[in-house]
């Protein structure tokens, strides 16, 4: 999802071999919210909690994310910071399992698991025993210029049929209906989710990501068949496999496309008169009766088993569990705080994102992290080959099941 230089990479590998300090008196924080705002956040933690705890020394390493995501496996299995940001769910298991996370359980009081809600406990708990503590969450949905659909007669968009009507509209007025940067492959994931989760439902979803459905269920081809009625239609931007997702927002912006499936970090990048005509709807329904779940992907800091201070890490840890550190953190990202006692920063976006969740209980936390991630970045490249060329699904299913029934064999 960002950029990834091999002068990072370089610099990751070798700070992965550097020791750790090993000072009482000192935490070490690794983190890869380098993005201004969010860097920003994290500093202004540390700067709180070192004044709460006088004589605590905290250093905060930032990396790039790509680089971080392929790095922080050889951290924890050799010389571990004291503290990580990681995912929930599904990716906080992968290093829950093989005993590389400290068990966390003791801040989970009765309280707390009441602050947050059933959800996020869930996602950071592993054998009754939780794992990790969440900070900040997000929304998915349709992020659409309303002026455009005025000018293209186009009302709420709450099923399918109105999402297909929505296109053939937006492509009489000259508008590219929905715009996507599939460069970057996980944009495309975004619609196998909902595509998925409106036409199966969040239980067959999350068989599938575990890996115990096969990706030639007829559920599946539903899917797809979905899909393909989009791409028939012309509802996708026409060269989206040469852009980015940053590079596609700008036409959006620039009034030549009319949504996009995102999530709600896109809206850090309205300008003051974007900020005006972009609404926000949740993805449509399809299927009559299947209850809905969105992607609502959550992110946390957790405790390596291996960490030098894990006293010290408990307590920073605590820290981030606190309603003003929380709200402070999410003022920064313009995301919802994880604990509900946190104040929400006054935002319509945000403000329509956490009804929209607090009324969803189940939270899926986006294709590349609940799958397998060797199965993700296969599967993304073959989504991206069937928005081009449709006719390959056959294969495509085919080379991406082979992928699940080698990766996921053992365990299922």
């Amino acid at each position: 999802m960002s950029r990834t230089s091999w002068v990072v990479r370089f610099l990751m590998g070798a700070l992965a071999l550097a020791p750790v300090a090993a000072r009482a008196d000192s935490i070490t924080v690794n983190t890869d919210q380098s993005d201004p705002q969010p860097k920003a956040a994290f500093q202004e933690v540390v700067k709180r909690f070192e004044a709460a705890n006088p004589g605590t020394h905290v250093v905060l390493n930032v990396y790039d994310h790509e680089a971080y995501k392929q790095s922080i496996r050889n951290w924890l299995t050799s010389a571990p910071p004291d503290v990580v940001l990681w995912y929930t769910g599904v990716r906080l298991r992968q290093f829950v399992q093989p005993g590389l996370l400290a068990d966390v359980s003791a801040l989970w009081t009765p309280a707390m698991k009441e602050a947050f809600g059933p959800t996020a406990v869930a996602l950071v708990t592993d054998n009754g025993k939780q794992y990790a503590v969440p900070y900040t969450q997000y929304q998915y949905g349709i992020y659409y210029r309303g002026d455009l659909f005025q000018k293209a007669g186009i009302g709420p968009i709450a099923t399918w049929d109105d999402l297909l009507g929505a296109c053939d509209k937006l492509n009489a007025i000259g508008v590219a209906p929905i715009d996507i940067g599939s460069k970057d492959l996980w944009p495309t994931a975004a619609w196998f989710d909902y595509l998925d989760l409106r036409i199966n439902g969040y239980a067959s979803h999350m068989q599938l990501m575990s890996g115990k459905m096969s990706y030639l269920d007829p559920k599946v081809r539903d899917v797809f068949a979905h899909w393909k009625q989009l791409i028939d239609r012309k509802c996708f931007v026409p060269n989206h496999a040469e852009l980015s997702m940053q590079e596609s927002q700008a036409l959006l912006f620039q009034g030549r496309a009319g949504m996009m499936l995102l999530g709600n970090f896109i809206t850090a990048n309205f300008s003051p008169e974007m900020e005006k005509v972009m609404q926000y709807a949740p993805f449509p329904s399809i299927t009559p009766g299947v209850a809905r779940a969105e992607d609502a992907p959550m992110d946390s800091v957790a405790v390596p088993q291996g960490a030098v201070n894990k006293a010290g890490a408990m307590k920073f840890v605590a820290f981030m569990m606190q309603p003003d550190i929380q709200e402070m953190i999410n003022r920064y990202e313009k995301q919802i705080p994880a604990n509900t006692q946190a104040k929400l920063v006054d935002d319509r976006f945000l403000v329509d994102g956490r009804k929209l969740l607090q009324a969803t209980p189940d939270h899926s936390q986006f294709f590349d992290r609940d799958t397998d991630e060797a199965l993700a970045t296969l599967a993304m490249k073959r989504f991206q080959e069937f928005m081009i060329k449709p006719d390959r699904l056959d294969r495509i299913l085919a080379d991406i099941d082979r992928a699940r029934l080698r990766i996921y064999a053992p365990a299922n």
